[in-house]
């Protein structure tokens, strides 16, 4: 088990950070000329000040994004203490997890435990947002359950994007950035008036990167990218008490990636020039080679990612009332191409596996098609009651197909099985007779035989339909100036429905390595169907005219699933539905703003009942995994995060997180033997402690100005997967602790027209790895595991 840190180490360091930052703020009104700026939030769907929102939220700026040279939420989730996020080989297989809760799944039939939500627009799956971060103003992540509001699949939290509007005065830049191993980007937006009424802008990314892990198979770079995107707004005064925005949005990206490394020896391929320096499994500690980049694959790992978006916002004033409809589109077409037996050798001899390595090579097109609607109408701020009221409507159809092609496995009499089924399938009479009689002489009368470089397929056919109403509503009942009680009330319907149809495409039905026979080829549909009341209850209390407290109990909810994906069982033990997951949040916190700090934090405690998750599935030769109902978990800490400006020129921006994210009991496999409650485990991708600090400090020069930023991000060691059945955990799934530093210096030019910037990126050169992938062997190396240099120029006018 992971060495722990408790909640009181937590309390003592923020009490003593608060302390020490709090002797040196100056009185209340003095430093005006350095005050902070005034942080604006959505982060309850009307705009309000950061310090007003009694909700666990931390806000990073267009600036903030900008001088951390992150390419999307991967890199940037680095800077939120209590997000962590798992990598997979593809963006579709990837997840973010809020507080140690998130689902990590490859079914189709699942949704996330975190909302993804760009200009107000609910992302179907959290993948959608795992592209290039461009144009954004700014990124609020909510902490806790938010489902209140957001819906169904926030009950971890939400990460909220808001894009930049259109301005109204003609301006644009170009901004070109180029770091080491051929990695550039390139940037262009034109904002301005088109009309008295009307107001347009345009933003094109191109970036391009060879990739940072050799092919020595090829002797080619692998995780490496291509992308292109461009997006537009309009945003109209229809009236002098009506506006609309249209978003449209194409973005496009071809990545080499992301393979897995073996860190740890596979003994697939022992004299490959990209076999681990490790020893393997050392008196239960992984010996990880951490600073290994090369692979030795005869299949690249590819993700092809195709995103068309369009989205319209009304906003209508009644009065002093405000009216908000939201309609949008989105398309995304996901296509993986997987190595999987991750060696150039695998599949070439005419041996039985498992003596000799194996193929297993994937090929997995993915198409969502979602439409959403939401209505909304916010009463008058500062009466009695405020509140908001609204419905929203969801519509998601996924499309799947997913072919692997493997190595025949004969390791148990499985070419019997399979051409006694051919036989019954093929002959009659005397033939069947005979071939009955003697299968092994029928199989060698056909020239059948079943070794590594026999290769068979089989393709599974998805289909997921989710549909989804809720009316829902949310204020506040200001009792006295300095006093109020917070609510909130969603009902909400899911229905949920799927089809799975797998086929073996061997003319004979044989099985492979992952490849099912036919005579497990499946056919199966379902639907379920679920409602939900979750609500919020509230004090929100003033302390002075800087500092707030608050306390909230919220109940979050995530709708049923299915566990739709490739290796679907042919017994029907996956057409059971996936039970709903509940959540009952309890949360304390504190914010204060003064003219120069802004400090929020918050202790919570949460229990999750039916908790979805996976477990790995290793019974067919090659390691799956199955979502299931898994138990219950509770999660709990304490989260701190600040801005600072001590002096003029210097903005301090930092957080921590200890979270203790826990196994409460979970529920023992049918049929599994020595199996335990796994009681007091840590539950995947929930470090116990977490911290951050950014630093921006602005030298005033004659004729420029010089801007420095720094970062430091620590991640403790967690674990990548649940504990067996046993209670017993895996060693090869314990990720490291690391270390993060950034630097940047930049040079600024006539009011900041241009601007010049030299970065450098993990200057302590900390190798680190962000994923385990199975196999006891597989993992996620990202590219900023190594220290590397780039610069970046940017024009405005």
């Amino acid at each position: 088990m992971l060495k722990k840190h408790p909640i009181s180490r937590a309390v003592a360091s923020a009490v003593a950070l608060t302390a020490g930052v709090a002797a040196y703020l100056p009185a209340h009104g003095q430093g005006d000329d350095w005050q902070l700026e005034e942080v604006t939030v959505t982060a309850q769907k009307r705009q309000e000040k950061l310090s007003d929102v009694p909700v666990a939220v931390t806000v990073m700026n267009a600036e903030q994004i900008d001088a951390a040279f992150a390419n999307n939420i991967e890199g940037l989730q680095a800077m939120v203490p209590a997000v962590s996020f798992r990598k997979g080989n593809t963006t579709r297989n990837s997840a973010l997890t809020v507080r140690g809760i998130g689902t990590i799944s490859f079914s189709i039939g699942a949704e996330p435990s975190v909302s993804t939500v760009v200009d107000g627009v609910v992302l179907g799956r959290s993948g959608q947002a795992f592209g290039d971060l461009y144009d954004l103003e700014r990124i609020e992540v909510l902490r806790g359950p938010q489902g209140t509001l957001f819906g169904k699949n926030a009950s971890a939290g939400v990460v909220n994007m808001t894009t930049k509007r259109p301005s109204s005065e003609f301006e644009g830049s170009v901004e070109a950035q180029i770091f080491q191993d051929d990695e550039y980007s390139l940037k262009a937006t034109v904002s301005g008036a088109l009309t008295e009424s009307a107001r347009g802008s345009l933003t094109v990314l191109d970036k391009q990167f060879d990739g940072y892990v050799k092919n020595v198979f090829n002797n080619q770079m692998a995780n490496g990218y291509d992308r292109f995107g461009v997006r537009a707004m309009l945003e109209v005064d229809v009236a002098e008490d009506m506006s609309m925005l249209f978003i449209a949005e194409k973005y496009d990206a071809e990545d080499e990636c992301c393979t897995d490394l073996e860190l740890l020896p596979s003994g697939r391929n022992p004299d490959s020039a990209a076999a681990p320096d490790s020893n393997g499994i050392v008196n239960d500690k992984a010996d990880l080679d951490l600073g290994l980049r090369k692979i030795d694959h005869d299949l690249t790992t590819e993700t092809d990612d195709e995103t068309t978006a369009f989205s319209v916002q009304i906003d209508k004033s009644f009065g002093e009332y405000e009216f908000t409809s939201i309609t949008a589109y989105r398309a995304w077409d996901n296509t993986e191409t997987r190595e999987g037996d991750f060696t150039s050798i695998a599949g070439d001899s005419d041996q039985p596996v498992f003596g000799v390595p194996f193929q297993l090579h994937d090929l997995g097109p993915q198409e969502w098609r979602q439409f959403s609607q939401e209505f909304r109408v916010a009463s008058p701020v500062g009466q009695f009651i405020e509140y908001q009221v609204g419905a929203f409507y969801w519509n998601i159809d996924s499309e799947r197909s997913f072919t692997r092609d493997a190595s025949c496995q004969n390791n148990n009499g499985q070419l019997d099985a399979a051409m006694t089924d051919y036989a019954n399938r093929t002959l009659t009479g005397t033939d069947l007779t005979n071939a009955l009689a003697d299968i092994g002489a029928f199989t060698l009368s056909e020239g059948v035989t079943c070794n590594a470089n026999d290769i068979v397929s089989a393709t599974a056919y998805m289909e997921t339909e989710f549909d989804n109403w809720a009316v829902f509503g949310d204020g506040k009942i200001n009792i006295s100036d300095d006093l109020r009680l917070l609510f909130g009330l969603r009902y909400t319907d899911d229905e949920v429905s799927y089809t799975h149809k797998r086929v073996n495409n061997d003319q004979y039905g044989r099985r492979g390595v992952g490849v099912r026979p036919t005579t497990e080829n499946t056919n199966f549909k379902g639907s379920t169907d679920e409602t939900n009341l979750s609500g919020k209850l509230g004090v929100q209390w003033d302390v002075n005219e800087d500092s707030m407290i608050y306390a909230t109990a919220s109940q979050g909810y995530k709708g049923p699933g299915y566990n739709i994906y490739y290796n679907f069982k042919a017994n029907g033990d996956d057409s059971a539905p996936i039970s709903e997951e509940t959540s009952d949040s309890y949360e304390l916190g504190y914010k204060y703003t003064s003219g120069n700090l802004m400090l929020n934090a918050a202790i919570f405690h949460t229990d999750i009942s039916d908790f979805q998750a996976n477990n790995f599935d290793c019974s067919d030769g090659t390691c799956i995994t199955r979502l299931t109902n898994a138990g219950d978990v509770t999660t709990q800490g304490i989260e701190l995060d600040f801005t600072w400006r001590p002096i003029e020129n210097l903005t301090l921006f930092g957080g921590v997180a200890s979270i203790e994210a826990e196994i409460d009991e979970f529920n023992c496999p049918v049929g599994a033997a020595n199996c335990s409650t796994r009681s007091g485990l840590d539950v995947p991708f929930a470090p116990d402690l977490k911290y951050s600090l950014m630093a921006e400090y602005v030298i005033p020069m004659e004729n420029m100005d010089i801007i420095l930023n720094g970062s430091f991000v620590h991640t403790d060691e967690q674990v990548a997967t649940l504990p067996g059945n046993d209670g017993t955990e895996n060693p090869a799934a314990v990720l490291p602790e690391y270390d993060i530093i950034n630097a940047s210096i930049g040079f600024s030019f006539d009011d900041d027209k241009y601007r010049v910037t030299l970065i450098g990126k993990n200057l302590g050169d900390e190798e680190y790895v962000t994923t385990y992938s199975g196999d006891n062997f597989r993992y996620q190396v990202p590219r900023d595991a190594e220290r590397y240099y780039g610069a970046s120029f940017r024009a405005s006018f």
